[in-house]
């Protein structure tokens, strides 16, 4: 059996590693991704610095014998910047976030595009954006909203410009989704309060986001291309 290689970043806790699991089937070859050292199957890679997406792309490429089919960009961070931080201070969440969600992002889509473009099979590609794209955050994190919806573009940029050559893109949008950064936001923020806005009336299991990836990356047909895929229990509905 033919397995299906895939590159998953941020596959150490929370979503990521629901995702992970998600994919440990007998027809997936998986390799992913973590900013520290972990198992055999993880490639450790500080999104944060230059060069880090080039470096993640060839390591996983030559664990993977040469042929990448999915690319899952799951890596990203949630970290507070109040508008009333030093200048300083704010411009480097800004760009943190910015860099580690969404630039790395788009480095690691370039070059999928690229691996993927003169294949008969071209491939795919899922990006973990978040619900704040449409719906924005709160004021502490504009950045957060700002990358996701960056996120987003993309994917629709990449579905409409390489469908003819059967490069496929896909996007999911959680809501809360029960990690510890979301956790630690719903605490900080009052979360019954928070809870009372999902009709749901609960955060989503990192298990239901990462069935939604594992379809797209694996079952979705192709003329769902372009398509961004709501995981957040009606609280944000368009």
């Amino acid at each position: 059996m033919d397995r299906i290689h895939i590159l998953a970043t941020g596959t150490s806790r929370g979503i990521g590693a629901a995702i992970a699991a998600r994919l440990d089937r007998p027809d997936v070859r998986l390799i992913g991704h973590a900013s520290r050292p972990g198992a055999d199957a993880t490639v450790p890679a500080d999104l944060d610095e230059p060069g880090a997406a080039n470096a993640l792309w060839a390591e996983a490429l030559d664990r993977l014998d040469g042929r990448i089919d999915v690319l899952v960009n799951n890596a990203g961070i949630f970290e507070a910047a109040p508008i009333d931080l030093p200048d300083a201070d704010w411009l480097a969440a800004w760009e943190r976030t910015m860099r580690i969600n969404l630039t790395t992002s788009a480095e690691l889509c370039r070059l999928a595009v690229r691996h993927f473009s003169g294949r008969m099979s071209g491939g795919r590609i899922v990006n973990v954006a978040s619900r704040a794209a449409y719906r924005g955050d709160s004021p502490a994190h504009w950045h957060y909203a700002a990358s996701k919806a960056g996120m987003v573009a993309m994917t629709k940029s990449i579905a409409r410009g390489y469908a003819a050559q059967n490069i496929l893109a896909f996007a999911v949008c959680p809501g809360f989704t029960m990690t510890g950064m979301a956790e630690e936001y719903l605490s900080s923020r009052g979360g019954d309060k928070l809870l009372a806005d999902i009709p749901l009336g609960r955060v989503a299991d990192p298990v239901e986001v990462a069935e939604t990836v594992r379809w797209l990356a694996m079952d979705a047909p192709a003329s769902a291309t372009g398509s961004v895929i709501d995981v957040n229990g009606a609280s944000y509905v368009r």
